[in-house]
């Protein structure tokens, strides 16, 4: 079906357009970023570009929103069914993946949130703050089975995630120069996840299920009146 072919081919080159523009701010910035320097980046005439986004802030913001959708995401595997050693698990290391495979989207999101978060503000505060609230529901559903200690500030949980595993992408000279090493490889960042898992699991008391059976509700008591 031509439209739909035409929709699937637009949404290919809006997203190879918002990766080429997420590598061009977060090496320039805002200010020094050029719509020209963004479509050589994409490979695409400057009237191309300006086709798709009629001027730099439209998209700057439409990489920014691009870039929350996807360090959101991976909070989907925090369910309330789902065990924390799994559920948390996989939540840190697919923000460790994303941590390692665009360290420049993170950089360029940590920039906009250190000036103050002036184009993405309101969705900090709409979007991620309902997505935070519900995910907060959910951990406190697994104190309430006992999988998770009873003291865990879960708000402040995932400030901590954030900050453990970003860090990676936003200093990692910092984290370079200590490791001695150039660039952090594969070694690196699996090193890096261990510890970043070890660390919350165990500071939220969470222990790898026995049994299948840990994960479901403990069965209630019955009381009988013979």
């Amino acid at each position: 079906m031509p439209t739909a072919r035409g929709g699937r081919i637009r949404q290919a080159r809006e997203a190879d357009i918002l990766r080429a523009a997420a590598g061009v701010f977060a090496a320039e910035g805002f200010a020094g970023a050029t719509m020209q320097d963004i479509a050589a980046a994409a490979g695409l005439p400057k009237a191309s570009l300006h086709y798709y986004f009629r001027h730099k802030q439209a998209l700057y913001r439409a990489v920014l929103a691009d870039l929350l959708h996807d360090w959101l995401a991976p909070a989907d595997a925090l369910t309330a069914d789902r065990h924390p050693h799994d559920a948390l698990g996989h939540y840190i290391t697919e923000k460790m993946r994303l941590t390692a495979e665009r360290p420049e989207a993170s950089r360029l999101f940590a920039s906009e949130v250190l000036r103050g978060a002036p184009e993405i503000g309101d969705l900090l505060r709409t979007e991620l703050r309902a997505l935070v609230e519900d995910k907060v529901r959910v951990i406190d559903g697994w104190k309430a089975r006992g999988w998770i200690a009873p003291d865990v500030d879960a708000t402040h949980l995932f400030f901590t995630v954030w900050a453990a595993t970003q860090t990676y992408a936003d200093f990692d000279a910092q984290v370079c120069a200590v490791l001695g090493v150039a660039r952090l490889g594969p070694d690196d960042l699996q090193r890096a996840t261990d510890h970043v898992l070890r660390t919350v699991l165990r500071g939220c008391g969470v222990t790898t299920p026995r049994h299948p059976r840990e994960c479901e509700d403990p069965p209630q008591e019955t009381r009988s009146d013979a």
